[in-house]
């Protein structure tokens, strides 16, 4: 029952990464939006291959071969060590089918994470750094905190090691959404901001040129997330069926309270409601709800949902008029943003057997891992490969449009012109 109520749920996980793409080429401008889907689609093939042959091998599972290092007495279980490319996989099925499952998991959710950063880098990353990013990303960036949280880790072990309760990530709000959030402020911080963004210390607005698009992306990824938090939540804590209903419960839940509280506050703020704003607040508490999935109360997962919606708006506007980053989709606040909350909260509302304040303490140490060790580690190795393989486009391409300039083409040939291309710059 199990086996099969998780392999369905895996089946629902593509339809997160379809609402994911369509919302950030949706969000970007007309003239890049092919670009943005190819991009999309070379990034969740880049991904699932060197994660298969590479990747997984690192990200190991419960029960396989790992790393240790012993620091001050303690073992530090920091790295897997299972065969590299897919070496016996095949063969094992028959004794042991667990590893398989989770590796058909993970090639979806090292995908969406590979996804993230390229709504940040929309209109000026160029192909060939998506796919070196990605490959960096789903070769070793990935894995390495997978296997901390899902793979056994250290993480997972803080009861064995120090007595406190194990860091919780139930639906990846941190493996996923943080680690592919904070590689999109990373590339932000490579590529710096469009043409024509900010200009005399003032931000313009760029707005996206298909809000439809971007709207049904948001019920597709409902799908995918119920889909994504539920097999996680089965391979890597032992929920049941009762729990997976909660799951379906608690994601429609947080994702309705998120996208209900960026409509109000939107509509408080600036007189009227925003609609790409109010899809980030949807998506916003699905990531925020991720962290506790079906260990939390519907009630909860409202609260944490409410919080999470409020919060991107502020963060949006935060990132973009105060520290200047220019982020067309919002992928820094929603992943990396309701990311943190979503992994906070837990330790704030989640189940627990001891002292709220070990809770607590245990999931700041995960977030702490992610932003003082996960953060400086993708940044590095984006700065390296913009060495090898430079990320932006040179100056006439951010003019033209991605679609002309690396794809030799426009996503709408025959229906869309742009006034400024007339304009003498």
């Amino acid at each position: 029952m199990s086996l099969s109520l998780c392999l369905l749920c895996i089946l629902l996980v593509p339809l997160a990464t379809a609402g994911l793409a369509l919302m950030q080429q949706g969000l970007g401008r007309s003239r890049s939006a092919a670009h943005a889907m190819l991009a999309s689609m070379c990034a969740l093939a880049i991904a699932a291959i060197v994660f298969v042959l590479l990747g997984a091998s690192w990200a190991g599972y419960s029960g396989g071969l790992n790393h240790t290092v012993h620091v001050g007495g303690v073992a530090w279980d920091w790295l897997g060590a299972g065969p590299l490319l897919a070496r016996g996989l095949r063969s094992s099925l028959q004794t042991n089918i667990y590893p398989a499952v989770v590796l058909c998991l993970q090639i979806f959710t090292v995908g969406m994470a590979a996804l993230i950063p390229i709504s940040t880098g929309n209109d000026r990353w160029r192909l060939a750094g998506v796919c070196a990013s990605t490959a960096l990303l789903a070769g070793f960036i990935y894995p390495l905190f997978s296997h901390w949280v899902w793979g056994a880790g250290w993480l997972a072990q803080l009861t064995l090691r120090f007595g406190l309760p194990n860091f919780v990530d139930s639906g990846g709000a941190g493996v996923v959404q943080v680690v592919g959030g904070l590689a999109a402020l990373s590339v932000s911080w490579v590529l710096g901001p469009r043409q024509g963004k900010y200009t005399a210390g003032m931000a313009t607005a760029i707005p996206g040129h298909n809000i439809v698009l971007v709207l049904f992306g948001c019920l597709l990824a409902l799908l995918g997330w119920i889909g994504l938090d539920g097999a996680a939540s089965i391979l890597f804590y032992g929920a049941n069926a009762a729990q997976v209903v909660m799951v379906i419960l608690n994601a429609v839940l947080s994702a309705s309270a998120g996208c209900l509280a960026a409509l109000l506050t939107t509509q408080l703020r600036y007189k009227k409601p925003d609609a790409s704003l109010t899809a980030n607040g949807w998506i916003a508490g699905l990531v925020a709800g991720s962290a506790g999935c079906g260990l939390l109360s519907p009630v909860e997962a409202i609260l944490i949902g409410l919080v999470a919606g409020g919060l991107v708006t502020f963060l949006v506007e935060a990132l973009e008029l105060k520290l200047f980053v220019d982020d067309p989709s919002g992928s820094i606040a929603i992943h990396a943003g309701a990311g943190l909350w979503g992994l906070l909260a837990y330790g704030l509302f989640g189940p627990a057997t001891g002292p709220r304040a070990a809770l607590l303490l245990s999931q700041l140490i995960g977030i702490a891992t992610l932003l003082g060790v996960m953060l400086p580690l993708i940044h590095l190795g984006n700065l390296l490969l913009n060495r090898l393989v430079p990320y932006r486009v040179d100056s006439d391409g951010d003019w033209q449009g991605m679609d002309i300039r690396e794809l030799g083409a426009g996503a709408y040939p025959e229906f869309v012109m742009h006034a400024e291309e007339f304009v003498p710059r």
